[in-house]
């Protein structure tokens, strides 16, 4: 979404309110249900987005602008009620390679910076892209359009190689109304392929990253948009074109309204393989039922791994006269945010994350998988593999033994009997493995009620790597930071 990307044209009052003061007023320490969880018991509302969202094991994001970070309350309510940051604009083509070759992060890297230091992931916005292109990539076409494209992901990528987790590698490709065809860019000029290699390209640049499709007007199941962007998903992962994830915008307005169909959108579009997010949510007058239904679609899709809304307040909106966003231009929660985190505290979930969870330390004994916040996505072996030093890493849940984890009492993880979850060492970036059991520190494991897997004889975070969440990311050893890809859920 950006400036020359606008859709087509076109009070209830909610009683978690009092719910949520009672139990702020009873629970001294929202969150803290076991030695391992990161979601709280039923009785314990969460009190902000990232909290409720993180029950689900879903995160809640919001756009940045990196020139409104100096404003106190937007910088206030960015921190404590939102775990994921896309940057609104500074990410984008004109903004990170302003001059052929020549590369400008500066304020990506402030935006970057501050979701780190105030741990958070960070969403990549965006690669390719037809809107927002500098000037001098707007002058050239063909084949030299074309390598300009792929220069300009390699080099992006490149300076955050490991630590962006998600891409959305290409934006807003397909036109609007009913042809389901593709849009009249220079891009698209340079070849039919050039989404592909787009996608191919990213995938090269760092193997760790989920890679996205975003757009907007695709939420709608039976529109000829939605559906040829469908139609390419379902060709992408025939053909093994490495594509992780679509985003629905979700700028949802009278011309492009919500449509209860939106569910159905979610689940075909997970029926690919793909995981699904919505990427730039703001409703048209902020309805606080709508918005409530769209958190309601997003949990009972299991691959809907998180949302983001496109900007803290509505004064920071760029529909601001549709006042479309959960908090006023004064920074005061409006009914729609309360809708939110009520829907967030209330809803059931399709997989993404237990809806009653323990209130106690799981007891020795028994195994379970242990699924990372940030992916959603469990701690494996890979393909079984028993030998010692087989290190670990992140895939996609199942029921394999290879992912079963016995939690024992003298503080170890047990896998295929008797072999251990193991550091193999105990500074930052040591890397995590299985080995035959023998009772050292190095495989012994706190568990604690953050969520964090703190390794005995280190002191430090068990972490999946550069904040990481597609499969194969490894894991290793790394200085607690409270970042969501150091927190875990363990259900034995």
């Amino acid at each position: 979404m950006g400036v020359n990307a606008f859709p087509r044209p076109g009070a209830r009052r909610f009683t978690g309110r009092l719910y949520r003061a009672l139990a702020a007023a009873t629970v001294s320490v929202v969150g803290v249900v076991t030695a391992l969880t990161v979601t709280q018991p039923a009785t314990a509302a969460a009190s902000t987005l990232a909290e409720a969202a993180a029950q689900h094991n879903r995160y809640f994001g919001v756009a940045i602008a990196a020139n409104r970070l100096n404003d106190s309350v937007y910088a206030n309510i960015a921190n404590r009620e939102f775990n994921s940051v896309t940057a609104e604009n500074e990410m984008k083509i004109d903004a990170t390679e302003p001059q052929q070759g020549r590369f400008d992060f500066t304020q990506a890297d402030r935006i970057f910076n501050w979701a780190r230091q105030n741990g958070k992931q960070v969403r990549g916005h965006t690669l390719a892209w037809h809107s927002q292109q500098p000037q001098w990539m707007q002058n050239l076409g063909g084949q030299a359009l074309r390598q300009a494209m792929i220069n300009h992901i390699q080099g992006v990528m490149a300076h955050y190689r490991g630590q962006i987790p998600i891409w959305d590698v290409v934006n807003e490709a397909f036109e609007d109304g009913n042809s389901g065809r593709r849009r009249d860019s220079n891009l698209q000029r340079t070849g039919d392929d050039w989404i592909e290699v787009a996608f191919r390209t990213a995938r090269q640049a760092d193997p760790s990253a989920k890679l996205c499709y975003n757009d907007y007007n695709i939420e709608n199941w039976t529109w000829a948009k939605t559906q040829a962007v469908y139609n390419m998903v379902r060709d992408f992962k025939a053909r093994g074109v490495p594509i992780d994830c679509v985003g629905f915008q979700s700028h949802f307005n009278s011309g492009s309204p919500y449509n209860s169909n939106f569910r159905t959108t979610l689940q075909q579009f997970a029926a690919l393989g793909v995981d699904v997010e919505i990427t730039e949510l703001d409703i048209e007058g902020a309805p606080p039922q709508t918005f409530a239904n769209v958190v309601k679609d997003c949990l009972a899709v299991s691959r809907c791994t998180g949302i983001t809304v496109w900007g803290v307040r509505d004064s920071d909106s760029w529909r601001s006269n549709q006042t479309p966003l959960l908090f006023d231009g004064n920074g005061n929660k409006k009914q729609a945010y309360y809708a939110v985190l009520d829907a967030l505290n209330e809803g059931t979930d399709d997989g993404g994350g237990p809806s009653n969870p323990p209130v106690s330390p799981p007891p020795g004994g028994g195994s379970g998988q242990i699924r990372g916040v940030a992916s959603g996505r469990c701690i494996d072996v890979p393909n079984g593999n028993t030998a010692d030093g087989t290190q670990v890493q992140l895939y996609d849940c199942h029921s394999g033994s290879n992912q079963q984890w016995t939690y024992t009492s003298s503080g170890e993880f047990r896998i295929f009997g008797n072999k251990c979850l193991d550091a193999g060492g105990s500074s930052n970036g040591a890397v995590v493995q299985i080995y035959s059991c023998w009772g050292g520190a190095n495989q012994k494991w706190e568990l604690r009620a953050d969520g964090t897997i703190v390794g005995v004889q280190s002191g430090l975070c068990l972490d999946a790597v550069g904040g990481g969440t597609g499969n194969g990311t490894r894991l290793q050893l790394y200085s607690c930071w409270g970042g969501n890809n150091q927190k875990w859920s363990y259900n034995a």
